[in-house]
This record gives structure tokens, C-alpha cells and sequence, in this order.
């Protein structure tokens, strides 16, 4: 055989040269593993990549508006904002009200109303007024049609929405709003509620988590101890509230806190409390901390039970037969051991208590609601999803700080759940 022959490319026995080969081969196994992960990566985009984005968009974009207004706006921004604007500016806002028709001014109307309390009115009785209105000049007949379009306070209000885009839903939802020349000014006494209910969501989320931490450490350590029959019907115990409905449980903690309701009266004919000093729980914090502590026990117990279950027996026995007491062994070589469930415990429960409403909304009342609640407000009566984009946008922001703050101190690869 000739030294030509033995250098040549290796063939696979139909001829094609074996790196060719095992480069196909690779490439189909390739497509092969991204068509098993396909399905998923789609259900990701859809469920969650695509609303966050759809929803940071929301929280900057003004638009819709600009369309509507577009003139008046070119105009609006030559004004030095003294007094009341020119002619000009009425009668371009004149023409463009009635241009705009049913849909579009009603959508443009209601972001308006956000800015300035009774735009949507002012602009809704317009319509039908300027149909009188013929030629102009038009600011003083305007004016006579209503007395708001003589307001600088409502001229001064479009300030706020000569751009496309706009950081004002992120200033309002830390009570904070441009002033008509763009500058960042705080609101006003009676509108500032989202920086106490941000800190009130936080100070609740981070005592729910300490409190079913102090009832889920016990429990869990008991279910990784005790005999098999007896840890099999506490693990019934803890996972009994999953197959009841989260709203069932709610009013049943609603019935049980009520002023005249179960707690209550044990309390009364216990003789620890007088009938007329029965405790108040309910539409409060208070009430809000009890029920949430409830509910997101179980996320707290099954990491702890599952990090708990592979400590071995072996290593507290070894410190008591080294001559530690229980608790000093207890504290030296268990605890230790069990902060991987501890962590991913805590961080389940936080991140799953920052974004509650539910329980909140029924059982918190006027005093004990959250963050969510307010999204959950704007999405239903205001619908205000610039706003409600902001605030969970923000939310957002807050739980991705906190996620790497937790990876530098802790580490996110010590979070273990089994």
C-alpha cells in the first residue's frame, strides 16, 4: 500500500469522508435536542418573555396620544407656559377633537384624565358643544362653552405628554410627577400612596417570611426525624391546604377573625379578653400577616424537609458523644447544614408574598393591602396599564436586585431543594 493511500481521508463505507460524516451526524443530533427543548422555549416566549416585554413597553410609551394630538402638541411645545396659550393652540385643538371619533378620543381622553383629574369630562362635553362652534376665533368661545379650558392648570397638564415616550408612570409610581416644564416634582400630599404601600409590602413579605420560618423550621425537623408513620401523616397535614382552594381557605380565616367570630370568642370565654375589648384582626396588617403566614407555610416546610431529610443522624451524634450539649450540637452542626433550605425556603416565600393580593384584598382591607393590589386596581376600574406596567416593572426591578444582592452574600448555587 502506498504512502499516498494511508494519508488520504478516512471514508465511512458509503464513500463520504468520516469528518464530513461526523459533522453531519452532530449537526442532526443538534436539531434533534433543540426540537425536544422547542416546545418549552415557546411556551417560555409566549408566557413570560413576551409580557414582561410587552409590559416594559407599556410603562414608557405615550404614543397613542401623540397620534391623536399631534398638531396641538407641535404647538403646544412653542407655549412658555404663561398665562393661557395662544389662539393657535385652541384652534388646533379645536380642529383635532373633532376630527378624533368615538374609540380613539375616549382612549386618548382617559390618559389625559391621568394627568389631570376631569379631562375625560371636559373633553366629552366638548365634542358635543363644538358642533355650534363654527368659525373662530375660538379661545373665548371655548371658554364659554366650559371654564376649564380657561384653567392654565389643565393647559400645563399636556406637559406632561409632548413626548412619546415618558418616565412618568415610574415617577408616580414612587409618588413623584413632572411639573409642566418636565421637572421631577414630588405629588401632593393627598396622592402620595405608593412609597407607604411599597414599604408596607416589603416590612409584610419579610415578616411572613420570618414567621413561617419560626413555625416551618420545627415542623420540617420533626418530619425528618420521626418514624415513617408518623412523619407520612404530618406530611398529609402540611400538604392538606393544597387541595383546598386558596379563596375557601381566605374566608375561612376571615370567619374564624372576625371581631365576633371564632378567635374572638374563645378569647371571651377563656375570660382573657372582655367582650367589649375583642381584638380587631381583620381589614388590617395584622390580619394580613396571619393569613399569608398560613398559606405560604407549606412553601417554607417542603425545602426545609427536603435539605433536612439528607443531614445524617450521624453527624449530631457525633458532636453529643464529643461531649456538646444538644443545643450547642444543635446549633454548631445542624443548623449549618440546613441553611441550603433555609435560603430556598425564605427566598420562595418572599418572592411569592411581595407579589400577593388576593388575601390582601379580603382579608387586609383599606389598611393591610399591597403593591399588588394597586396593579390589580388599575387593571380593573382605572385602567391605567402604563401605571400598572410601572409598578410591576419596579416590582420587577426590586425582586432582580434582591436575587443578585442574595446570589453575592449566600450564593445562588447553595439553594437546594432535595
Amino acid at each position: 500500500m502506498s504512502s499516498e493511500t494511508i494519508s488520504g481521508p478516512i471514508l465511512t463505507s458509503d464513500g463520504i469522508p468520516l469528518k464530513v460524516s461526523l459533522k453531519k451526524a452532530e449537526r442532526i443530533n443538534k436539531i434533534r435536542a433543540f426540537l425536544l427543548v422547542l416546545p418549552l422555549l415557546a411556551f417560555i416566549l409566549i408566557s413570560f418573555i413576551i409580557p414582561i416585554g410587552d409590559m416594559l413597553t407599556r410603562s414608557v410609551d405615550d404614543r397613542y396620544i401623540n397620534t391623536v394630538f399631534p398638531k396641538t402638541f407641535e404647538i403646544y411645545k412653542k407655549w412658555d407656559k404663561q398665562g393661557l396659550p395662544s389662539e393657535e393652540v385652541y384652534k388646533t385643538m379645536f380642529i383635532e377633537i373633532g376630527e378624533a371619533k368615538g374609540f380613539k378620543i375616549g382612549k386618548a381622553s382617559t390618559r389625559m384624565n391621568y394627568s389631570k383629574s376631569g379631562w375625560k369630562s371636559l373633553i366629552k362635553k366638548s365634542q358635543r358643544k363644538f358642533k355650534k362652534i363654527k368659525e373662530g376665533p375660538y379661545k373665548e368661545q371655548m371658554i364659554a362653552v366650559d371654564k376649564r379650558w380657561g384653567d392654565p392648570i389643565y393647559w400645563k397638564a399636556l406637559g406632561e405628554m409632548v413626548d412619546p415616550t415618558t418616565f412618568g408612570y415610574y415617577l408616580n409610581a414612587v409618588d413623584l410627577k413632572y411639573d409642566s416644564n418636565k421637572k421631577v416634582i414630588a405629588q401632593p400630599e393627598n396622592r402620595r400612596i405608593y412609597m407607604h404601600t411599597w414599604i408596607k409590602t416589603f416590612k409584610v413579605s419579610l415578616l411572613v417570611t420570618i414567621f413561617t420560618l419560626m413555625l416551618g423550621y420545627p415542623i420540617a425537623y420533626l418530619l425528618a426525624t420521626l418514624p415513617l408513620k408518623y412523619s407520612n401523616l404530618l406530611m398529609i397535614c402540611v400538604l392538606l391546604p393544597f387541595w383546598t382552594s386558596l379563596l375557601v381557605r381566605t374566608v375561612a380565616w376571615m370567619i374564624i377573625l372576625q371581631q365576633k367570630g371564632v378567635f374572638n370568642n374563645l378569647m371571651v370565654m377563656a375570660g382573657l379578653i372582655a367582650d367589649e375589648n375583642r381584638w380587631k384582626l381583620m381589614y388590617n396588617e395584622t390580619g394580613t400577616i396571619i393569613v399569608m403566614t398560613q398559606i405560604l407555610l407549606p412553601f417554607m416546610v417542603l425545602p426545609l424537609y427536603s435539605v433536612m431529610k439528607t443531614i445524617s443522624p450521624s453527624y449530631m451524634k457525633a458532636a453529643l458523644n464529643l461531649g456538646a450539649s444538644p443545643l450547642h450540637a444543635f446549633w454548631k452542626v445542624y443548623m449549618p447544614n440546613s441553611i441550603p433550605g433555609i435560603s430556598a425556603g425564605g427566598l420562595l416565600v418572599f418572592i411569592i408574598a411581595i407579589g400577593y393580593f388576593i388575601t390582601p384584598e379580603l382579608v387586609g382591607g383599606k389598611d393591610g393591602q399591597m403593591i399588588g393590589n394597586w396593579i390589580a386596581y388599575h387593571l380593573k376600574t382605572t385602567l391605567n396599564w402604563g401605571l400598572c406596567a410601572a409598578l410591576g416593572s419596579v416590582l420587577l426591578a426590586v425582586m432582580i436586585v434582591f436575587y443578585w444582592l442574595y446570589n453575592k452574600i449566600i450564593g445562588v448555587e447553595n439553594i437546594k431543594l432535595g
